[in-house]
């Protein structure tokens, strides 16, 4: 008895020891990691503003230059670092809350709110850098239209344009007549996309003005109603044919902007600007009247009258000076320039433009482009370039975490995740893909390469090209990718330290102490007493799945609209499409950690030492709270099913942010062979979306 007694006391007195030992290294770690991040942002005198959310410090700093991101990388809390908007954003994990408080006391600053943050940020950027992200940010909803479109014409393009059959003179719509039908229905969604890309342009910027949108979506309409000329006709139709408002003493031409970028953007403006007017000098009384009348009605004026003729006169002029030069004795030059720059100009946000350059040249009498070609090989190219990073860091577990799902980013056409994560920070792989892009763009517009849409790029590029080309482009495309892979592979094993190929726990052998072995004793004895003792903790830690969170479509986290959670930066996990306003909890857990200012997110862990991280839509601390109700409280026991977080979808859609919803594993705790479950409808608290052996 005595003897059993010593034993419990033994163990007991073990546990609290490792227990003082833990809270210890936390507390020091946290210190150090504190003074060392605000020494390495360049000190209290270069921060201008800094906040979080449920994840991330999010800085405004004076110099951001002065930020040593290499080193702040390395640091234990820091999972990852980005700069956006003008922000500098250190990725810490759930407990950032903590990490925060600590860096704001130890610092002697004060934190500010998120929308101040941002009104920050702004005065960190230039005017070329205000007018891209402005740019950036109206044509980023954009995109996945158009990547949607580019795809459909894509696949047009094989079942229509290639002839497959009977000795290459017959395509598979030519002999089938389901396939003929499927050839025009897709016809459909492309023109929807296409032609009537005015309306998603004006409705974009009233969205990020900050103006009503629906205003916008009518203005757009009448730049495209199908009582106008379409504007792809002009060019064919006499002017003695073009149809005409004819009011008395002057007559305005009835021709339409399909397709038209620059027209599109300056008349959205107009509409803003009219509204913002209005709203300034009209009674609150009268306004919902007035308002409207007096913003839309000049503002078709205006953009059938002046702004539409000046914008297509301008959008053209960009075309035919971009198709001339890719088109001229010195086509290889403008090409070597192009394909070397681009990635750089991602970076700088600049590329956005190029959207509405070859919006403009699918407008000319081709009808095609040979910009988009360019672009596509671009993306393959930085993603060579992770491929060789890739291999050569097969053993560091944590460079593989952002090579990996960087790469099939890049692949598919997304390169942000590659250019920020892997290449911009080594720059060498930058580099080495610049070169190959270089060498197939040279290649690509020297042939004529000519593509039907633009919006996919990638591998997948190749199905928007003409299929005359397909070969010559199949060339480019193994160019983009052996230059790269080779270069970057062969610089990398002469650049790369041992620690960078292979991770800080391969690079140097573990030493085993008494100390340690001592706590794995303890631990031991711990463990088996525990288990002794306490059979419903086993059973309440036997939970081997994890229900839906949320009723919807569940999607593999690589989907998720915020590189910080598709890169798996915080852990893996699946993304959900809500179709319901309540998060449950996935099973029996405490609540680690709320978002209690935001209502937005929180933690949990479960009895095994499975740690979760719900996030409710992205970038949602922004909105401060509203549109959110958190009905639980830290320290909280709750039960599988039941209700955590209220949200309205409405509030979110109109702040601008997507409604996805992370349900993250950021640690596995005594979890093996996590698997997550995607690609389904899901039904709260009944489909299993995460389990474990």
């Amino acid at each position: 008895m005595f003897k059993q007694v010593r034993l419990v006391k033994r163990v007991f007195q073990g546990i609290m020891k490792q227990v003082r030992k833990r809270g210890r290294e936390a507390m020091g770690k946290y210190d150090n990691d504190v003074k060392r991040l605000l020494e390495l942002v360049g000190g209290k005198e270069n921060i201008q503003a800094v906040s979080h959310c449920m994840t991330r410090m999010r800085f405004v700093l004076i110099d951001p230059k002065k930020a040593d991101e290499k080193t702040i990388e390395e640091l234990p809390s820091v999972k990852g670092t980005f700069t956006q908007a003008g922000q500098y954003q250190v990725i810490i994990g759930n407990d950032v809350s903590v990490f925060y408080n600590e860096f704001t006391k130890y610092a002697g600053i004060e934190g500010v709110s998120k929308d101040a943050v941002k009104a920050a940020a702004k005065t960190n950027q230039n005017i070329a850098q205000k007018i891209m992200g402005t740019l950036g940010e109206i044509f980023a909803p954009l995109i996945p239209a158009l990547i949607c479109g580019g795809l459909v014409l894509g696949f047009r393009n094989v079942i229509g344009e290639i002839n497959f059959f009977n000795n290459g003179t017959q395509s598979l719509a030519d002999i089938s007549q389901f396939w003929s039908g499927m050839y025009n229905f897709l016809w459909l969604i492309g023109e929807a996309v296409f032609h009537l890309l005015p309306v998603g342009i004006v409705w974009s910027i009233t969205k990020k003005m900050g103006t009503t949108q629906i205003l916008g979506i009518i203005l757009g309409l009448t730049l495209v109603s199908s009582q106008l000329l379409n504007g792809f006709s002009v060019a064919d139709t006499p002017a003695s044919e073009i149809p005409v408002w004819d009011f008395g003493f002057f007559k305005v031409e009835m021709i339409g902007y399909q397709g038209q970028v620059i027209a599109a953007m300056m008349a959205g403006f107009v509409l803003v600007y009219l509204e913002k007017f209005f709203k300034k000098i009209c009674p609150e009384v009268i306004s919902m009247i007035v308002v409207p009348f007096c913003s839309l009605v000049p503002a078709v004026i205006i953009a059938h009258t002046i702004v539409g003729p000046i914008g297509w006169t301008i959008g053209n002029a960009i075309g035919n000076v971009v198709y001339a030069g890719l088109t001229s004795d010195f086509r290889f030059l403008f090409a070597a320039v192009f394909g070397l720059l681009y990635a750089p100009l991602v970076m700088t946000g600049l590329h956005h433009m190029t959207n509405a350059i070859d919006s403009q040249l699918l407008n000319t009498p081709a009808h095609s482009t040979i910009l988009w070609p360019m672009i596509a090989l671009s993306n393959i190219a930085q993603g060579s370039s992770v491929l060789a990073m890739s291999v050569l860091q097969k053993k560091n577990e944590r460079a593989q975490q952002v090579n990996v799902p960087a790469c099939i980013s890049c692949y598919l056409g997304v390169t942000e995740p590659a250019l920020f994560g892997v290449n911009l920070k080594y720059v060498f792989p930058l580099v080495c893909g610049m070169i190959g892009s270089c060498c197939a763009a040279m290649i690509s517009v020297g042939f004529g390469v000519e593509a039907l849409s633009i919006g996919v790029g990638g591998l997948p590029g190749i199905l928007s090209i003409k299929p005359e080309y397909w070969l010559i482009f199949l060339l480019a495309m193994a160019v983009a990718i052996v230059i790269p892979f080779t270069l970057t592979f062969i610089v990398g094993r002469i650049k790369l330290s041992k620690e960078d190929r292979f991770g800080k726990e391969n690079a140097a052998p573990a030493v085993e102490t008494a100390e340690g072995a001592e706590a794995v004793e303890t631990a031991q004895a711990a463990d088996s007493t525990a288990s002794a003792i306490t059979v419903s903790k086993t059973e309440a830690a036997d939970v081997k799945e994890l229900k839906s969170i949320l009723d919807g479509k569940v999607m593999p986290i690589e989907e998720a609209p915020d590189d910080v959670f598709s890169q798996k930066i915080m852990g893996d996990g699946v993304a959900i499409e809500p179709s319901n306003t309540v998060v449950t909890a996935p099973a029996d857990c405490d609540v680690s950690v709320v978002m209690a200012d935001t209502g937005h997110a929180c933690g949990l862990t479960l009895p095994n030492g499975v740690e979760l991280l719900i996030h409710v839509g992205v970038d949602t601390v922004d909105m401060g709270g509203d549109g959110f109700k958190l009905l639980v409280n830290e320290g909280d026991h709750v039960k599988a099913g039941q209700k955590l977080i209220e949200f309205d979808p409405e509030k979110i859609k109109a702040a601008g942010h997507p409604c996805t919803t992370m349900l993250i594993v950021t640690a596995e705790g005594s979890a093996a062979n996590i698997q997550m479950h995607s690609g389904m409808d899901a039904k709260a608290g009944e489909t299993t979306v995460i389990s474990w052996d």
